[in-house]
This record gives structure tokens, C-alpha cells and sequence, in this order.
């Protein structure tokens, strides 16, 4: 009887060893997929990039490299004068991401822990601004920013249009909607008897914010900060409409200074694209561990 059960036994676990979940393996594929798609353009400009312009030139992109040199680097730093727009991009991504979680939070506190009518509504109006098309509003923002004025400690033509001011501006107000978005949804998280301990304490408005909130948030904050750093850094479209001046432009435009009229050195620009990309993946890995934390954050709840 013992022989029998163990037989028995010794077949299911066969059987069991044979099921192979079908959504396993499906998603085994997909994020091997997804990966492969997004490595192979990195890699090949990665390639590109340490191989001589003329080498390219004499046999083309996609062959095997008699030569690998860092050379191209030396050259895309020093002729773009990267360095120069580098400090202009963090004039510009540094304020705005600090400027945007700033209010973001204030309006998502508000929008969740005062209870006033027009709360839905304010939170809907934040989440269709996200909805507008950039290009939809260039033409009256362009003639907006020639109108209003500015400080000239703040922009040299006093106003708006040709300002790292201005440009800092319109980031902030287009990223604005998103990030209250969701950290509303993440202040909803917190449990009320916590706010309502603080109430009893004494706590005013601002200490259950600042000492409060914020502190709970901050896996979020920091998941937006790298998402914020990563979208602001890397516009293109907002600096070369509003900026008229190319030496105040960011550092995405330092790649076009690379292209020439009739002739445009790809491993030149390869090596600066790569050199481009550092900072961000930089940001990214100093805050992976609370960016993770951000996304997860109330996944586990109720």
C-alpha cells in the first residue's frame, strides 16, 4: 500500500513538473523582448560612438570595427562646448523639478485633506492640462511670452521669451497637473487618524504638511524627481521655440551644434548622445531605491 502511494506520488509530482504556466512564459518573453528593443539602439550608438568617422565612411555602419578609440568623446565634449550647456540645463531642470514638487505637494494636500466643494473639480482641471497637446498652444504662448515682462536680473531682454526664467516656467506648469495627479493618490494612503491625532495635538495646517505629509511622501516625491529630471533635461521642443539665443539653450541642443550643412559626422554625434545620457542615469541611480518604493508605494493597501 506504502509501494503504491509513493508511485502515485512520485507521478503527480511529474505531472506538476510538467505544467508550465503559460502566462509565465509569456511574460518571460515580453520583458525579454522589451529589454532586447530597448538595448540594441543604446548599444549600437554605444558601437558607433568609439569607432573613427572614417572607418564608418569606408565601410559602414553596421560592420566589424578594426579600430575602437575614445576619441570622439575628446572631440563632441571640446566642439559643442558641452560643458557650457550642461550648466544651462541644470539652471533649468534643477529649479523646475524643485519648483514643481513644491506646489504639486501644496496642491495635492489641499486637494485631499481640506474638505472643500470645488476639490474633485480642481483635481480634474489639473489632469486635463496634462491632456493638451504642446504644439496645440505654441503660437499664443510665443506671443504671450514677447508680452510679459520680467526683472532683468532675470532675463537680460526683460521678458519672458529668450529666459532660462521663462523656460523654467512652462515646464513647471506642464508637469504641474501630472505630479498632483499622483500624489494626491499617494496622500490618500495615509490613514485619517493619523490627521486627526495631529488635530487633537494641536497641529496647524502647515505642521501636518510639512512635518507630517511630506515625510510620508517622499518615496513618491523622489519617483517624480527622477521622472521630472529625466523629462525637463531631455526637452528639445520648448528650448528651441522660447529661446531665440542658442548660447542659453540646454544641453539636448548642444547635439545640433554637432551637425554640419552638407555633411554630419554620426559617430561625433553618437559620442555626444552617450555623453548626454550620464546625467540622467546618474539621477536615476542614486534615487533607485526610492523610486522603486514610489511606484509600490499603496499597492499593498486595504
Amino acid at each position: 500500500m506504502s509501494a503504491a502511494t509513493a508511485d502515485v506520488g512520485s507521478v503527480s509530482r511529474q505531472q506538476v513538473g510538467r505544467r508550465v504556466p503559460i502566462g509565465r512564459i509569456l511574460s518571460y518573453v515580453l520583458m525579454i523582448g522589451a529589454t532586447v528593443l530597448w538595448l540594441v539602439p543604446i548599444l549600437f550608438a554605444l558601437y558607433v560612438s568609439l569607432r573613427p568617422y572614417a572607418e564608418t565612411s569606408k565601410l559602414g555602419y553596421v560592420s566589424l570595427p578594426h579600430k575602437l578609440t575614445f576619441s570622439n568623446y575628446v572631440n563632441a565634449w571640446q566642439e559643442s562646448d558641452m560643458f557650457h550647456f550642461f550648466l544651462n540645463s541644470v539652471l533649468i531642470t534643477l529649479p523646475a523639478v524643485i519648483i514643481t514638487l513644491f506646489l504639486a505637494s501644496l496642491v495635492a494636500f489641499v486637494l485631499t485633506r481640506v474638505n472643500i466643494k470645488i476639490n474633485v473639480a480642481m483635481l480634474i482641471l489639473f489632469t486635463a492640462g496634462n491632456l493638451l497637446p504642446q504644439q496645440v498652444i505654441i503660437t499664443p504662448l510665443y506671443r504671450l511670452y514677447l508680452l510679459i515682462p520680467l526683472p532683468h536680473f532675470l532675463a537680460d531682454s526683460g521678458l519672458m521669451y529668450n529666459s532660462i526664467a521663462g523656460l523654467v516656467a512652462i515646464n513647471v506648469a506642464f508637469q504641474l497637473g501630472f505630479c498632483v495627479f499622483v500624489l494626491s493618490n499617494f496622500m490618500r494612503t495615509i490613514p485619517d487618524e493619523m490627521y486627526e491625532a495631529a488635530i487633537v495635538d494641536g497641529a496647524s495646517l502647515w505642521t501636518r504638511y510639512w512635518k507630517l505629509t511630506l515625510p510620508l511622501v517622499r518615496p513618491a516625491l523622489a519617483a517624480l524627481a527622477t521622472l521630472l529630471t529625466t523629462w525637463i533635461y531631455n526637452d528639445f521642443f520648448w528650448a528651441i521655440t522660447l529661446i531665440e539665443t542658442g548660447s542659453r539653450r540646454p544641453v539636448t541642443s548642444a547635439l545640433a551644434n554637432l551637425q554640419g550643412q552638407f555633411v554630419s559626422n554620426q559617430n561625433l554625434i553618437a559620442a555626444a548622445a552617450m555623453i548626454v545620457a550620464i546625467p540622467t542615469l546618474v539621477v536615476y541611480m542614486l534615487l533607485q531605491r526610492q523610486f522603486i518604493s514610489g511606484l509600490t508605494l499603496g499597492s499593498t493597501k486595504g
